[in-house]
């Protein structure tokens, strides 16, 4: 496919870093006393080599939706793309789900809810601070186009969910515990709520809150650990460098409430 004027592309160099320039026409990119005309990559296919003023090569791509997760504009600590791939899956998002997400960040998470729900989905996403809101709207934009079935509400999610019958709600804040009695009241039976916490303390709150509703399930906690390899002729080995720790994920399932204490015993043989 053809790049085109207002799209986000990537100059990759020979080392694999990568470079970001929203194409306008008219317009020169200026890179390390080099230059290129926008007018030359648009138009041109994707994956294409072009050469600057003095000589040098780079590859011209249009990114991945992780490649621009992680050199676009913050203004706020993003979800990476190894979190973000097991959120997907672990929280069950589907083509036409409705889901409530807090807080809305820089809109990582955002764009890849939007991509798995479709256009029959919808996302409602609760965020306090304006200048966060103006800062995701404007990458989902960039990236994914405009999104008719986005929902931004600058609102405090700790105060309330305005929405019924909702499928999935996922919260990257600091206090989900706060959310949980909310989310009860929220999610349709046998929905699924899903929170992204840094430390251990955040987990065992909100793990406790989920306990103590009595209409949650399958309470699980996890993190993703990421590792990538050297491999070059005879020397296969990891890199020194891995990208471990960034968050916890912790999820449970809604269900009725029971009468009794009821029991479901975990994959691992212990007690959820």
């Amino acid at each position: 496919m053809k790049l085109s004027d207002g799209e986000r592309v990537h100059f990759i160099d020979k080392k694999g870093r990568h470079y970001p320039l929203n194409l306008c026409r008219g317009k020169v990119f200026r890179f390390s006393g080099e230059a290129i005309a926008h007018d030359d990559i648009i138009g041109i296919e994707d994956g294409s080599i072009v050469i600057f003023s003095r000589g040098s090569k780079f590859v011209v791509v249009r990114p991945t939706l992780a490649e621009y997760i992680l050199k676009m504009p913050r203004g706020a600590q993003v979800i990476y793309p190894k979190d973000i791939g097991m959120i997907l899956m672990i929280a069950d998002i589907y083509p036409g789900a409705k889901i409530v997400e807090a807080g809305i960040g820089s809109g990582a998470l955002t764009m890849a809810l939007l991509r798995v729900v479709g256009d029959k989905g919808e996302i409602i996403s609760y965020e306090v601070r304006e200048d966060f809101i103006k800062r995701a709207v404007e990458n989902i934009n960039v990236y994914h186009g405009r999104a008719d079935n986005l929902l931004v509400r600058n609102k405090d999610i700790y105060e309330g969910i305005d929405e019924q019958g909702i499928d999935r709600v996922v919260l990257d804040l600091p206090e989900p515990w706060r959310v949980v009695t909310h989310a009860e009241r929220s999610l349709r039976q046998g929905g699924i709520f899903l929170c992204y916490l840094p430390t251990t303390i955040q987990v065992s709150m909100v793990v406790e809150a989920l306990k103590m509703s009595g209409t949650f399930i399958q309470i699980e906690t996890i993190e993703t650990l990421l590792r990538t390899w050297h491999v070059e002729e005879n020397s296969v080995r990891p890199d020194h460098r891995m990208v471990a720790h960034t968050g916890f994920i912790t999820v449970a399932r809604k269900t009725g409430k029971t009468p009794e204490p009821f029991v479901i015993e975990s994959r691992q043989g212990g007690i959820i």
